[in-house]
C-alpha cells in the first residue's frame, strides 16, 4: 500500500477517535446540566422513531402486525413474546392474502 492509503487509514482513525472523545465530553457535561432527563429517554425515543420510520410506506399488514406487537408489549413487557406474536400476526396475515 502507498502513503497516500495510509494517511487516509490514519486520519480515519483519528476522526472515529475524535467522535468518540466528543461524546464523551459531551455526554458529561449534558449529565452535569439540567437537561439530564434527556439522557434516561433516549433509548427508548431511538426505538420509537426506528420503528416510525421503517413503518412508513408500509402496507396494512404490517401496520396491523405492529399494533399486534404493541399490544403485547403494553400487556406482557416481554421482549421475546411481543417480537413472536407480532412476527406470527405478520405471517399470518401474509397467509390470509391482507
Amino acid at each position: 500500500m502507498s502513503g497516500q492509503y495510509w494517511a487516509v487509514i490514519g486520519l480515519l482513525a483519528i476522526a472515529a477517535f475524535a467522535i468518540r472523545v466528543t461524546g464523551l465530553i459531551a455526554g458529561g457535561r449534558i449529565r452535569a446540566s439540567r437537561h439530564a432527563w434527556v439522557l434516561d429517554d433516549l433509548p427508548g425515543l431511538i426505538v420509537v422513531s426506528l420503528v416510525a420510520s421503517s413503518l412508513a410506506g408500509q402496507p396494512l399488514a404490517t401496520w396491523i402486525a405492529a399494533g399486534v406487537a404493541l399490544g403485547v408489549a403494553i400487556g406482557t413487557n416481554h421482549v421475546i413474546a411481543t417480537m413472536a406474536l407480532g412476527m406470527a400476526a405478520f405471517a399470518g396475515l401474509g397467509w390470509l392474502g391482507v
